[in-house]
């Protein structure tokens, strides 16, 4: 059961003040548990792939992130560069602001233009940012990601005013439906969050407690 735990986890760190040896860290740590992938900052990847090279462990980056800002060629910039030094999923992070002036055409086609840039190469993961939506603006959020063709939409970057809820994760869940994955971020810190998490809906869970959430502790980590 715990394997299978293990692999739903994208071990991640993603403070600016990580170094090398934290880096090192998690990718033995993400061998150890057998970890889905370890989710580093774009200037980690080649590095975290070349310490992964021949295991299962995927590498995982986030692309305009934290705050989605950067435009869509940035990001798909960004995700082609990730790609070529390793990376084969992507979590970017949507234009929020477009999102909330119901500028849902701009929206899509950002996430598209990343869609575009991983096709065949890597997963994509839309971060919506829930913390920061309505309801409506979630459940918006969420079918425009599956209308651009990501595979997975993911609750929050962990560096805003509050990450992943059972709620939000329900709900994105019925908005996508079962084919899309749903990641569940920030905020998982035990094996019972997780287990709520999955009970909820996800597919796939976020944290920088992976470790602890298999020894069955709990983290103060915030994401």
């Amino acid at each position: 059961m715990m394997t299978n735990l293990a692999g739903m986890i994208d071990h991640t760190l993603l403070r600016a003040d990580a170094t090398q040896h934290e880096i090192a860290k998690l990718t033995e740590e993400a061998k150890k548990y057998e970890f889905a992938s370890v989710c580093v900052n774009p200037t980690w990847v080649k590095y975290a792939a070349e310490q992964l090279n021949g295991t299962k462990v995927k590498v995982c980056t986030v692309i305009g992130f934290p705050l989605g800002a950067t435009t869509s060629a940035v990001k798909a910039f960004e995700a082609t560069n990730a790609i070529e030094n390793g990376a084969t999923e992507v979590d970017m992070v949507i234009n929020i602001g477009a999102l909330k002036d119901k500028q849902d055409d701009v929206v899509e086609k950002d996430i598209k233009a990343v869609v575009d840039a991983a096709a065949g190469k890597a997963l994509v993961k839309v971060i919506i940012e829930t913390c920061l939506l309505t309801d409506e603006e979630k459940e918006r959020a969420s079918r425009l990601s599956v209308k651009a063709g990501a595979d997975f939409v993911k609750t929050s970057t962990g560096f805003s005013t509050g990450g992943a809820t059972p709620e939000d994760v329900r709900l994105m869940r019925q908005t996508v439906g079962p084919n899309v994955g749903v990641k569940a971020s920030g905020g998982v810190r035990s094996l019972e969050d997780m287990n709520q998490m999955i009970e909820a809906g996800a597919t796939r869970i976020g944290a920088s407690s992976g470790v602890k959430i298999m020894e069955g502790g709990q983290s103060t980590a915030s994401y």
